[in-house]
């Protein structure tokens, strides 16, 4: 028997024709278009985040110069055939632009916030497309090596680690958009005063919706842990008072490993603009970071160790004292300060000479010498009852030379 050649359609395939098919075909266009409308209103949420951190940076301006010792070198330079690299003021005078701080925040923002988070290239508005003015910096004296550009460290001793630039890797940028210093009650009101550590127990801070522990400290009264609670402008990375700094202290490492410094020669007694020299030692500080606190880099970065050991520099400053009875004033500016870093140091102590090129006036001078961590504060001992790595001597400076 012959079929026919006009065969019935399937039955299993009438669900999906006609106006089935339409109505399936426009429900998947209605889902399609519900995706992107979300996708794209997700997007604007993103785009509208980074314009307006974008817009902080431009807002952004360079700090006043701050105050330099009398004494010291107005720039970086090297001793020791080159091997040490000393940072006078702790690299306040190696000054950025404002043109600089905001393409850094620019940068910051598009590796940051939103769906260009991988993208490393400055967005090109037309500020950050203008080159900024290139940074002043003076040769080199004495016929000694010119240091690395930007503050980076110099290169490791031989079989040592390899050091980081300073201006770069773990340190946020110090021009990073904030949500203001409005915020909270502030520490303004209550203070150390009449309810302080004698007086009535402070409530301490709430924890947040995310903790669920208690924070260190607690029952114990702790007024603060966090900027969160303070009225102050958030600090910037630059050295400027008034502020609140939100960098976490870091790490710490055990008691044996803590860091310790000793002026081990230093001279009695110099004549007025007689050039001496501080031999300072140090044990368990790596002496390979440093963050220019002239470019932001003045308390932004966390403590942080390597094989247990603070990885940072030291500080040498002297100064006349007014007077001997009574504690001086706090703000004048030494005669003579510089940090020291050479990529050297450990666990086993050594020693580093610090050359004064004078003092300028008769009297009692106090040199004082201290380690650091990479943005210059003095390292966490893990006791209370540590003596922490700083030492100090008093020098008399008379007239004429002896």
């Amino acid at each position: 028997m012959r079929r026919s050649k006009y065969r019935r359609a399937s039955r299993s395939n009438s669900w999906f024709s006609g106006k089935r098919r339409i109505i399936a075909v426009a429900a998947t266009l209605v889902a399609f278009g519900g995706i992107v409308t979300v996708t794209q209103v997700s997007n604007a949420s993103t785009d509208k985040t980074q314009r307006k951190a974008l817009a902080a940076c431009d807002d952004i301006q360079a700090p006043q110069r701050a105050k330099l010792s009398t004494e010291t070198r107005k720039s970086t330079y090297t001793t020791n055939g080159g091997k040490v690299t000393q940072h006078p003021d702790d690299g306040a005078g190696e000054t950025v632009s404002t043109q600089t701080l905001r393409n850094r925040c620019r940068t910051w923002v598009m590796n940051n916030v939103g769906d260009t988070k991988d993208d490393a290239t400055t967005p090109p508005t037309e500020a950050a497309t203008t080159p900024p003015p290139a940074e002043e910096s003076a040769p080199p004296a004495d016929g000694e090596s010119a240091p690395p550009a930007d503050g980076e460290s110099t290169p490791p001793a031989e079989g040592g680690e390899s050091t980081p630039p300073a201006d770069g890797e773990s340190a946020p940028p110090a021009a990073e958009p904030s949500a203001g210093g409005d915020q909270g009650q502030g520490n303004g009101e209550q203070g150390n005063g009449e309810q302080g550590n004698g007086g009535e127990q402070q409530p301490d801070p709430q924890p947040s919706e995310e903790q669920t522990t208690p924070p260190p400290g607690a029952g114990l009264g702790v007024l603060t842990n966090s900027c969160d609670t303070s009225n102050l402008t958030p600090h910037n990375g630059f050295q400027e008072g008034s502020r609140c700094v939100s960098t976490e202290f870091g790490e710490v490492g055990e008691a044996a490993q803590n860091p310790t410094l000793l002026i081990t020669r230093a001279p009695r007694s110099v004549g007025v603009n007689q050039a001496f020299t501080l031999r300072i030692s140090t044990r368990n500080l790596i002496r390979d970071r440093f963050l220019a606190a002239g470019k932001g880099g003045y308390y932004v970065e966390s403590s942080v160790l390597a094989n247990g050991l603070v990885r940072g520099h030291f500080h040498t400053a002297c100064r006349l004292l007014p007077s001997t009875n009574e504690a001086p004033a706090s703000d004048p500016v030494p005669a003579f300060f510089v940090a020291t870093e050479d990529s050297r140091g450990g666990a086993t102590p050594d020693s580093v000479d610090i050359q004064v090129p004078g003092l300028p006036n008769a009297g009692t001078a106090q040199c004082a010498s201290w380690a650091g961590d990479g943005s210059h504060r003095i390292p966490m001992m893990v006791r209370a009852n540590q003596i922490p790595a700083f030492d100090s001597v008093r020098i008399t400076v008379r007239n004429g030379r002896r």
